[in-house]
């Protein structure tokens, strides 16, 4: 009897101890982050932030403890020796934003770490597989001996970093576009070699003959008389014992954007000539290293870029080409020294994701036309260059017009800044290949002067074009969020305004990618929400709220655009002094902070927001704000432009309300509570003056009573709680008394989709976006529109390919799909699914890569059968809000789900029944 006893007792104690290994090993720790991505270069923080995401096989998963390693050597971190920095066991769910606390990090180090966690139920990981980050030139004193280089100099006389929109321009010609080499010798064994590079105002770095990277338009354009970035490489693989040669070509950019007649030129911004600073540090086998430094002993001399702008295209002369002169052995005896130059004052690393090229596309159709010429069709509306692959004559050149719409047959850039072309002088060797390097344009279709396709009819034996394709570039944000519908208006609408968010994501959030490219503030927080799902922007708003710093003027104002380029004077100065505009200034860093848990940057531009909202009181009359566009090309009687329905002040002073209450919230995070008490105080006052000015407190409406008018004082919390069902109700009918069309602006259609949201009342935005008869998104899809346009009736007078009224995104994930956050919840650690169905939507699935993991939410409608089937990460809870008014109903998995252990029922609320579930994978139907 002892014996079975004994038996049973070891028994027991192995199968107790598989089940907890097996537990340790169903919890994983994956995806290591520093400072958003993953093994970065070029860290620019002394505090690095890491996170991390947990995966785990079981639900209702947390963590409850973490450690981290951090160490100078792989070697260290294998032996689980955090020589930098050991956490030790912190009792914490964070994973989230954690501040590196080890010893001071140095420059062009590289540091490796790993993460080990538990849960709550004191369950242990395995440690992570091991990752790494890269730290950049954190000083000045960190570039050694570099100095600018330069193949001219732009007069002072001449520079002007913030031109005049209102001075007539002065026509010089174009600039010399340099090219630098250096050649050097590897004499030994090499560990790592890293490169330091700064070209403006962008470059294109090549080692031994070969590109260092797939990068477009390095580095991202900033405000060049205050800080420029520099990017960083590993280019250990590109080199090689013996003599070795770093090749630059630099382009203009906004850096200068050159001044000759037959081009466009959107602005006259000139900080200066092209120039150079870099620094190759090399690490050797034996632990010597190296500087190979910018100087005098660089060689320069023209490129074949004949001309290079970012508003007029770009021309390249193949018959200037000189052979090797990047690689070994090249003799450059007739090149000249550089010039010895000044630059940017502040250097910073580049942490936002390059612009790459993404898509490739084929012509749809190649016609010829009735000029003579040949007009290819991609068949899509999107940002970036061509690459042509050619064959004629040396001398022969062919001229490339990029474009959106067509009139009579023929390209027309009326609407997005012409004249705007590419041209390339043939060598007359064979085949030749090329494709623009420093300039873009948005553009579905490229007529060609001077070239025939090949196998067409060529009498006059031109440069015959044996490819030509478009090649769409963007910012490489990761691709978060997927969405689809049973709904096919739904899936083009959404495809509609991706195509505008991707070809507006640069090193800035442009409004188009043609005839401006410039980053107008008020898509950063109003198509925040849209962008967010899809694209993961963490490292683009922080770019931009860089911009916003850096763009600030003295008295506190925020300009429309950031950077800003040129000082707007037309319109009495409306194209600068918009609060709807200036307000990301207070706005992106709140965001950033609710949607990525960021606290840092909240604190780091509390001074920007503070001077801001100080700015906007001394422009307040009585506590109203009437300056700007206001709701800027709403749906009016007249052609778009400044706000027609709603009258000025009131977006002005909605927003001035609501910067204050969340001046006021970030006050109190911050732990300044006078600040906090103050603005609180203010807000008041500005609420008070506001429902004074505009609301009628017998007809409960707003002002005119539009339709932006009367979401923004809900969305905002301007209206009295006992009057705000009336003033949604206002809103309600005056959609339908239009037929369920819309009216509101670029500033006010956001909110009123919010407001609608938020009140259960999805079946009205559903009546207004699934018809093709009205302006809005179907009328752009049956006009043709392959990406969202600027005006909702898409107008072949504005630009066809901008994101500025993409709101109906944000509503297809987070209202018909259902997936947001509570309130009070950061980054998505208490996340809501609260599907919507309306209309004749059967289905909707989406899914969001959240800063904890993966949020799925897959929903399905038949008859009387609803079915959910969700995904909730590891390290967060989840409310289900399911359409149903009978819990009794409800199944999950096929079991009663009062049976279900992992989920919490909260019961009837409101009509729709509620429960909280843990992490894991859910299926849910009701019948």
């Amino acid at each position: 009897m002892i014996g079975y006893r004994r038996f049973f007792l070891v028994l027991f104690s192995i199968l107790s101890g598989a089940f907890f290994e097996l537990s340790a090993q169903s919890l994983r720790v994956v995806n290591l982050r520093c400072e958003y991505r993953t093994e970065p270069l070029g860290v620019q923080s002394k505090h690095p932030a890491l996170s991390w995401q947990l995966l785990a096989d079981a639900r209702n998963v947390r963590q409850g403890a973490y450690q981290i390693l951090v160490a100078d050597s792989e070697e260290a971190l294998s032996r689980e020796q955090g020589t930098y920095w050991d956490s030790g066991k912190i009792t914490s769910d964070s994973s989230l934003q954690i501040i590196y606390r080890g010893k001071p990090l140095a420059s062009t180090r590289t540091y490796y770490w790993k993460v080990k966690v538990w849960d709550t139920q004191q369950h242990s990981s395995e440690w992570s597989a091991p990752a790494s980050w890269h730290m950049g030139l954190l000083t000045p004193a960190d570039w050694k001996d570099s100095q600018w280089i330069a193949y001219e100099k732009l007069a002072d006389s001449l520079v002007n970093p913030l031109p005049r929109d209102d001075v007539k321009d002065k026509v010089t010609g174009s600039n010399v576009l340099p090219l630098f080499r250096k050649a050097f010798v590897l004499r030994k064994p090499l560990r790592k070699a890293t490169a330091y590079v700064c070209g403006l105002g962008h470059f294109e770095m090549s080692l031994n003959g070969k590109k260092v990277s797939e990068h477009f338009l390095d580095p991202g354009w900033t405000k060049y008389d205050q800080e420029a970035q520099y990017v960083t490489f590993d280019v250990t693989n590109q080199l090689q014992l013996g003599e070795n040669v770093i090749g630059v070509m630099l382009g203009n950019g906004f850096y200068y954007v050159p001044p000759v007649k037959g081009r466009f030129r959107k602005l006259k911004v000139q900080f200066g000539y092209p120039k150079l600073i870099a620094r190759l540090q090399l690490a050797y086998a034996d632990g010597s290293t190296e500087d190979i430094v910018t100087n005098d002993s660089w060689k320069t001399a023209p490129s074949p870029l004949t001309f290079s702008s970012i508003y007029g295209g770009e021309n390249y002369d193949a018959r200037l080409e000189q052979v090797g002169w990047d690689s070994a052995g090249f003799n450059d005896a007739s090149w000249k020294k550089p010039l010895l130059v000044t630059g940017s004052p502040v250097l910073t690393s580049q942490l936002q994701e390059p612009l790459k090229v993404a898509d490739v596309f084929t012509a749809k159709s190649v016609t010829e036309t009735k000029t003579g010429e040949w007009l290819y069709d991609f068949g899509q509306n999107f940002s970036g260059i061509i690459s042509l692959k050619v064959r004629g004559n040396k001398g022969d050149t062919v001229r490339i017009y990029p474009a959106e719409l067509l009139k009579d047959d023929l390209i027309t850039q009326r609407t997005t800044g012409g004249p705007y072309y590419f041209e390339y002088i043939l060598k007359g060797q064979g085949v030749e290949t090329w494709q623009p390097r420093f300039s873009y344009y948005g553009f579905r279709y490229v007529q060609v002067r001077a070239g025939v396709p090949t196998k067409q009819n060529n009498p006059d034996r031109q440069p015959e074009i044996l490819e030509l394709r478009g090649l769409h570039t963007r910012n490489m944000a990761p691709n978060t969020g997927t969405f689809v519908s049973s709904n096919p208006l739904f899936n083009q609408t959404h495809t509609l305004i991706d195509w505008a968010i991707k070809s507006n994501m640069a090193s800035v959030f442009t409004d188009c990618p043609h005839r401006e490219k410039l980053g107008w503030l008020e898509q950063v927080h109003l198509m925040g929400g849209s962008v967010r799902y899809p694209y993961d922007i963490a490292l683009l708003l922080k770019k931009s709220i860089q911009d916003m710093k850096a763009s600030q003027l003295a008295n506190g104002l925020i300009p429309e655009i950031a950077p800003e380029y040129v000082e707007f004077h037309w319109g009495d100065g409306i194209f600068r002094d918009s609060p709807e505009w200036g307000s990301s200034a207070i706005l992106a860093p709140w965001y950033l902070y609710q949607w990525y848990g960021e606290k840092s940057e909240l604190a780091a531009s509390y001074p920007m927001m503070q001077r801001y909202i100080q700015y906007l009181g001394t422009k307040a009359k009585n506590h109203i704000l009437s300056q700007g566009l206001g709701d800027w090309y709403d749906l009016g009687p007249k052609p778009p432009g400044t706000s027609q329905l709603t009258p000025m002040g009131v977006t002005g002073t909605a927003m001035y309300y609501y910067d204050l209450t969340v001046l006021q919230q970030i006050a109190t995070l911050l732990n300044k509570p006078e600040d906090a008490a103050a603005y609180q105080a203010l807000a008041g006052t500005v609420k008070k003056a506001f429902n004074n000015t505009f609301f009628n407190p017998q007809t409960k409406q707003y002002a005119t009573n539009s339709q932006t008018a009367n979401a923004m004082a809900v969305y905002m919390k301007l209206v009295e709680e006992q009057d705000k069902a009336a003033v949604i109700e206002h809103i309600i009918q005056d959609i339908k008394r239009r037929k369920n069309s819309l009216t509101a602006g670029d500033i006010g259609y956001r909110y009123l989709l919010r407001v609608l949201e938020d009140a259960g009342r999805s079946d009205v935005i559903f009546d207004m976006n699934s018809r093709s008869d009205v302006p809005g998104y179907g009328y752009q899809l049956a006009k043709g529109a392959t990406a969202l346009t600027e005006s909702w009736e898409a107008l072949p007078t504005s630009s066809n390919n901008h994101f500025m009224l993409g709101h109906l995104m944000e509503w297809l994930y987070a209202g018909l799909a259902g997936i947001k956050q509570e309130v009070s919840s950061v980054a998505f650690k208490q996340i809501v699914i609260e599907p919507q169905p309306v209309g004749d939507v059967t289905q909707a699935k989406a899914t969001y890569q959240s800063p904890y993991g993966l949020i799925v939410s897959d929903w399905k409608k038949s008859g009387n059968t609803f079915e959910l089937n969700v995904e909730i990460p590891v390290n967060t809870t989840a409310t289900l809000v399911l359409p149903i008014s009978n819990p009794l109903t409800l199944m999950e998995s096929n079991r009663p789900i009062q049976e279900v252990k992992e989920i919490k029922m909260l019961g009837l609320v409101e009509g729709k029944t509620k429960v909280i579930v843990g992490s894991g994978r859910y299926r849910l139907v009701s019948q």
